[in-house]
């Protein structure tokens, strides 16, 4: 700390930075007790079969309150091996599991087990549980920055667990600190709940809409059936070195290289990058049988694994899209592909043509677009809101939890 830095009245300098001077710099393991579990011996199904008594995982962690667990272990395990029945209220952390897992939380709800990934605090009377959440999820770059920094295999140990500083108020302002972030967690559940009931609205809507069993309103008449062939055609355009790299995407549709969360990891050769244009669909050429494809707002180069199709004026590229990702037809361009594995299938362009889709006319096509445009704005507005919160959120644990702003 710069010792020029200015200290407010009521405040003192400490390891952490300017505090309150009435709050304490302690290591977690002198606010808890720490220890951890074990995975039972897998070949003795006795520790599993039958089993009634959670078992926590890095994958089962939620950064909240922790109900249920994806596996179970039998009271034989807990009585045969090393394993403890943590109490209701223990905070868990993750040392290690991959490096995305490292420093996610849960507290339980229930009375549990864990394996040896994880840490378990059992707070002492000094401290409320819920705050030492909330105080791990403030710092979960620092878990990280220690985990990538210290080891080649990036991880942190119980040492480290223990050794973790916590800035600690007293009970009362503890308590205050969590009701007022409690008032956000409440407000995230709901939103997320909403875009959970949103999406599964529209999931629903797409199965009846696209497959003709519900009609919009003024719409009558015989759907067709056509294969793609009919209706697509290849584009198969390179050397535009010229234009910008764009990555195909699961859930975020076609977007620039340079906005993506991976790697790029494209040959500096791109001569044989191929182009896609607006109103394009882009698919994976091995992967169309999972449903690997998107429709394309932008103008770039894509890599050579994936096919390019344009659409004819007779239908709606945005229908249509959203038709070849269903689940019949998906399964469509897999008794299409070619190769012995899954490894080795590929749907090109050939392939592509003869799977057979049943259509309206482009008019309903249209409307039933431009009705699921609407339900899409409707989940990203719902989507920033949350984001919105979570932002806020943020922003009070990073003044709440250091005693910036204090709470009376």
């Amino acid at each position: 700390m710069n010792k020029n830095q200015h200290i407010p009245q009521g405040y003192k300098s400490s390891s952490l930075g300017i505090i309150p001077e009435d709050w304490e710099v302690k290591r977690l393991g002198e606010i808890a007790e720490i220890t951890s579990g074990t995975t039972p011996l897998r070949a003795n199904r006795s520790y599993y079969d039958g089993g009634t008594i959670p078992w926590v995982k890095t994958t089962d962690l939620n950064n909240k309150e922790l109900f249920d667990t994806e596996e179970y272990v039998s009271e034989i395990a807990v009585s045969k091996t090393s394993l403890k029945l943590l109490p209701k209220g223990t905070v868990l952390v993750a040392m290690y599991g991959g490096f995305n897992q490292i420093g996610r939380t849960s507290i339980l709800g229930i009375e549990a087990t864990i394996n040896q990934a994880l840490s378990a605090l059992i707070c002492n009377d000094n401290v409320l549980n819920f705050y030492v959440l909330a105080w791990l999820n403030g710092r979960v770059d620092d878990w990280k920055n220690l985990a990538a920094s210290s080891r080649k295999d990036p991880n942190i140990t119980g040492k480290d667990v223990e050794r973790f500083h916590i800035l600690v108020p007293k009970k009362e302002e503890q308590q205050r600190i969590v009701s007022v972030l409690s008032l956000w967690d409440t407000a995230i559940s709901k939103q997320t709940a909403l875009i959970e009931k949103l999406t599964l609205r529209k999931k629903g809507l797409m199965q009846q809409l696209l497959t003709g069993k519900k009609r919009l309103k003024g719409f009558e008449g015989e759907w067709k059936e056509v294969k793609l062939g009919e209706i697509f055609d290849e584009r198969n355009e390179t050397n535009r070195g010229d234009l910008p790299l764009l990555s195909i995407t699961g859930d975020r549709g076609v977007i620039y290289q340079s906005e993506s969360d991976k790697r790029d990891t494209s040959n500096d050769d791109k001569s044989k990058y191929k182009r896609i244009c607006p109103n394009d669909i882009g698919y994976n050429t091995m992967r169309m049988w999972q449903g690997r494809s998107a429709l394309s707002e932008l103008e770039g180069i894509v890599s050579p694994a994936y096919t390019i199709v344009t659409p004819k004026e007779t239908v709606d590229v945005r229908f249509m899209a959203m038709l070849i990702q269903q689940p019949k037809i998906v399964y469509a361009f897999w008794t299409h592909s070619q190769g012995l594995v899954s490894d080795t299938l590929n749907c090109k362009y050939p392939d592509f043509c003869q799977v057979k889709v049943t259509i309206p006319s482009k008019k309903e096509q249209t409307a039933i677009a431009e009705l699921f445009y609407k339900i899409d704005k409707g989940i990203e507005l719902a989507k920033q809101k949350l984001t919105s919160l979570q932002e806020q959120k943020k922003g009070l644990m990073q003044v709440l939890l250091t005693g910036k702003k204090r709470i009376k």
